[in-house]
């Protein structure tokens, strides 16, 4: 493969990119193949005739196919496949052609490498969204991270954010203009025939210049030509939306907005949010946006799974003997705000005995420690007092784990409503026993004294002081971000937190090791910190014998931890430099690509090898 293209913004599987041929493309994009002007040039089907394109330096040209329906028997799509192989149209079209696309079937598996795939029988996986899943994660997991997907005559407004959302680079407007001759007029929420409008809710050219009675008095070639101008523009104008949209890192809140067009459009976003990996390779591990979680789909968000994971399996309670439940508060994090203000007075002075854990819809459950990780400290959610039984069964389920992982002498429930629920539940379920405080709203001061007399009646034998509890709040980030046991090499048992939170620093000595990172809840390493974590396995990137100074592109890197995420603070290891800094790309697609910044170095420092 070439060089040729080169993603700029990532938003888990959308992205935004650059085709450097022939003056450029920016992706997503808008295209016509069968224009022989074009950048994307379409050399037709071999069941017809074919036109073998000439002077493509400067071009993509798609291969001549055999193109068949969705339904055709496997065997019969790989007896096609193989029948291309020795057809002289095809290679001497492949000859001549400096860059190539190849036309794929959803049930074709063995792909050839090319810089661009074309989904072939795309109309047909409308109304099917299994069939469009898998065909989609299929080919984007079994292709190069550099190659191009087209997927032709399946775009409209209403959908074109979840082809997007699912990896799509390239569309067509063919279907908007085949809706127009059909007296189809499209917009983002769906579809509509003209003879049923009364006025146009678009203000472009075609629908300020008249109302839907008088492009009915048209003419049928002059009213098909004016509505698939209309549809056209209506698509061009979504894509722009959906640009933007990614830039923002924004698109999962606007796909489950737009995904209410269709049933099939939903059931696609909850069939690919059970190919979780799919997904969560490719999403950064922390965001500028906040996460709002509006929909029932939210709950199933790479973000909320990912963080409900880490802390079950990367996060390490402190050592000591009660725990105490606390309910979410509107403000993040919640340390910050009234109703937890109100809470840590009444723990007083056996704050140092307890740890606290909030429980939260979406999140779960979530420690103390980490309630500035994102997006504990950065999502939104409607709130009703009324949680359904998929909030109640999730919300449980990781309350259930915590504590079937994690034993304490004292549970202490200082919460109510549905909150309480969950934990009777819980309770039952589990055959332990819990202690409820709040009885007549959980910041009353009843309830508050309630809690502080459960603490003063029981015997704590553990506590910590104000600096362990600092330090375990570093080792739990720290664990959360490079895996469980990585806080205990970068925190030392005599290490020191200077600042006030939320802007802590950690030291060893007079050596600063790390800062936390307040917007996101992460740790940002020095190069003395890396250093720390020297024999630590995992987030390293591999790099060429060079010596690199602000990014490492990716044709540098060699190697690289497939579980890295944009966003993830990476250790980087050369034959003669140690570094630091934050990964761009996912750590699969480091070593896929030929084009783009892999890593944005902090610290780089001459070494020896590790």
């Amino acid at each position: 493969m070439t060089n040729i293209f080169e993603v700029t913004h990532r938003d888990a599987a959308a992205r935004i990119g650059k085709l450097s041929l022939d003056g450029g493309l920016s992706t997503p994009a808008i295209i016509q193949p069968w224009k022989k002007d074009g950048l994307i040039v379409d050399s037709g089907s071999l069941w017809g005739k074919t036109a073998i394109p000439e002077n493509t330096q400067d071009k993509i040209v798609i291969l001549p196919h055999k193109p068949a329906p969705l339904h055709t028997r496997e065997e019969i799509v790989k007896g096609l496949a193989d029948s291309l192989r020795s057809d002289e149209t095809l290679l001497k079209t492949s000859e001549n052609a400096a860059h190539t696309g190849f036309v794929v079937h959803p049930v074709y598996q063995q792909l050839p490498e090319s810089e661009l795939y074309v989904l072939g029988a795309a109309k047909q996986l409308e109304n099917n969204p299994r069939t469009f899943v898998d065909s989609i994660i299929s080919l984007r997991e079994n292709t190069k991270a550099g190659s191009l997907l087209y997927i032709p005559a399946l775009a409209k407004p209403e959908n074109l954010a979840m082809l997007v959302y699912m990896g799509a680079d390239l569309v067509d407007d063919i279907l908007p203009i085949i809706k127009g001759y059909q007296d189809i007029y499209l917009t983002t929420s769906g579809e509509y025939h003209l003879d049923r409008m009364h006025e146009f809710p678009c203000s472009c050219d075609v629908c300020s210049a008249a109302v839907p009675e008088e492009l009915l008095k048209l003419p049928k070639s002059g009213r098909s030509e004016l509505l698939s101008r209309h549809n056209s523009l209506a698509l061009s104008s979504e894509l722009r939306a959906v640009r933007e949209q990614v830039r923002a890192g924004s698109l999962r809140e606007y796909v489950e907005r737009q995904c209410r067009a269709r049933p099939w459009l939903t059931a696609v976003l909850r069939l690919v949010d059970s190919q979780y990996s799919f997904i969560e390779k490719r999403t950064p591990l922390f965001r500028a946006a906040a996460l709002y979680a509006n929909t029932s789909e939210s709950m199933n968000r790479v973000e909320i799974k990912r963080f409900a994971e880490r802390v079950l399996e990367r996060y390490t309670p402190p050592d000591l003997d009660t725990l105490v439940l606390l309910p979410c508060s509107a403000k993040k994090p919640y340390s910050v705000s009234l109703s937890h203000h109100k809470f840590i007075n009444a723990l007083g002075k056996y704050r140092k005995s307890v740890h606290e854990v909030i429980i939260t819809s979406p999140m779960g459950i979530v420690p103390r420690e980490l309630e500035l990780m994102y997006p504990a400290a950065h999502y939104d959610t409607p709130v009703t007092g009324y949680w359904d039984a998929e909030e109640r069964a999730w919300v449980g389920g990781c309350l259930r784990s915590y504590l079937l992982k994690n034993k304490y002498t004292n549970i202490i429930a200082h919460v109510e409503g549905a909150y309480r629920e969950i934990c009777e539940s819980v309770e039952k379920e589990l055959g332990i026993a819990f202690v409820y405080t709040a009885d007549d709203g959980v910041a009353a001061r009843s309830s508050l004294n309630n809690l502080k007399d459960v603490l003063s009646s029981l015997e704590h034998n553990k506590k910590r002081s104000g600096d362990e509890t600092k330090l375990d709040l570093m080792r739990a980030t720290a664990d959360y971000q490079f895996g469980k046991g990585a806080g205990k090499l970068l925190v030392p048992d005599d290490g020191i937190v200077r600042a006030p939170y939320p802007k802590h620093q950690l030291f060893s000595g007079k050596t600063q090791l790390a800062t936390l990172i307040p917007q996101y809840g992460t740790l940002a390493l020095t190069a003395d910190g890396g250093m720390r974590l020297r024999e630590w396995k995992d987030y390293r990137v591999k790099i060429a014998d060079f010596i690199p100074h602000s990014t490492i592109l990716a044709p540098g890197v060699i190697d690289a931890d497939p579980q890295i995420c944009p966003n993830d603070e990476v250790l980087v290891e050369g034959d003669k430099i140690f570094g630091i800094g934050r990964a761009v790309m996912s750590g699969w697609e480091m070593k896929e690509s030929t084009r783009g910044v892999a890593v944005e170095l902090r610290h780089v420092r001459k070494s020896e090898k590790f």
